[in-house]
């Protein structure tokens, strides 16, 4: 398999001059490349088509998602190249790193079980802001060769790809985990490279962008616990209680029993920094700096409380039969020059 074989999907919402860097990021022995927009209001959609990328805009009449968008582009690229063996989907807001689409292709054509293949994303000023450093963290948790899951920038072969039907276009989160979990259930192989696959720019700034981003992820293992239910291998149903657990059950304890045991029950609280140093002590031991782990285990710890809001919105608007809209954290990007 060469990069003739090898199609890319981007997708993207007002990514600015993050998406005119990720376009110009693929590498020019790609067959085929498809931009998909969610509604952006800036100039994506006429700076991809001025580049010769083909465009799809999705009909804003239906709900946006990562997932929607990333069905609509594969689906157009196997309509069009019927040939096409394998798809590498990317976000918009990173850049390819050269070398890695051709290794990873070169992996997947010389193991015919494989169904993906992924490498490590980076972020592009790590050290920028806490959010940045909690990120970059975040997207080096694991190790590489077979791996359980992958994120957003990965190679997939098309056959596996058709053959568990895409992505799952209601899922507002978690659309990457959840087609991890599906093709290797289909007895498929997922495999990270010890390689730097992209430079991601998250740009968050703001406290406000990191507790609607936790949201979104206790959204995440709400919706996910449901569809898989207690599958012992899997672990969503147990993050979602766990954001509960440490969000609402123990602060709502430690409170109401405050005056009855004469402010005893206050000492709950102390579990949150011993909490807060196991998972310290976790990530220096896999490698992080003292900077990298004291703010990832912040994070990991504070951010029960929003994952457990969005647990709880996920269970209220499913008792309603609503279904919950895309929770954005990201602001547009401006046009000009890198944020």
């Amino acid at each position: 398999m060469t990069l003739n074989d090898v199609g890319v999907v981007a997708i993207g919402r007002n990514e600015g001059e993050r998406l005119r860097q990720c376009l110009a990021s693929l590498p020019a022995g790609v067959r085929a490349a498809v931009y998909v927009d969610s509604g952006s209001e800036d100039d994506s959609v006429a700076h991809a088509r001025s580049i010769g990328v083909e465009v799809i805009e999705l009909d804003r009449s239906a709900p946006f998602s990562a997932a929607r968008a990333r069905n609509a582009g594969w689906q157009r690229l196997r309509e069009r190249h019927p040939t096409l063996q394998a798809v590498f989907f990317v976000d918009g807001d990173c850049q390819i790193v050269p070398g890695f689409l051709e290794e990873a292709a070169r992996v997947l054509h010389e193991s015919p079980q494989l169904s993906a293949v992924c490498g490590w994303r980076r972020e592009r000023h790590a050290k920028q802001t806490i959010y940045n450093t909690i990120c970059d963290v975040e997207w080096r948790i694991g190790g590489a060769g077979d791996t359980a899951l992958f994120g957003g920038d990965v190679l997939i072969r098309l056959s596996e790809l058709a053959r568990v039907a895409g992505y799952r276009d209601e899922l507002i989160a978690g659309e990457d985990p959840d087609l991890s979990v599906r093709l290797r259930l289909g007895g498929g192989r997922l495999v990270r490279l010890d390689r730097v696959a992209t430079i991601h720019d998250v740009a968050m700034t703001r406290f406000r962008q990191w507790w609607k981003r936790a949201v979104r992820c206790g959204h995440c293992y709400a919706q996910l616990g449901d569809v898989y239910g207690r599958i012992p291998e899997l672990s969503f149903w147990r993050d979602a209680r766990r954001s509960l657990f440490w969000g609402m059950v123990v602060p709502a304890v430690a409170t109401s029993l405050a005056l009855p045991s004469v402010g005893l029950s206050l000492g709950l609280f102390g579990a949150y920094p011993l909490e807060g140093l196991r998972i310290y002590q976790r990530s220096r031991q896999q490698g992080f700096t003292p900077r990298e782990s004291a703010a990832w285990s912040a994070s990991c710890v504070v951010g029960k409380l929003p994952e457990s809001v969005g647990v709880l919105t996920y269970r209220l608007n499913k008792l309603r039969g609503r279904a919950t809209v895309l929770i954005e954290y990201k602001g547009p990007a401006a046009s000009g020059r890198s944020v």
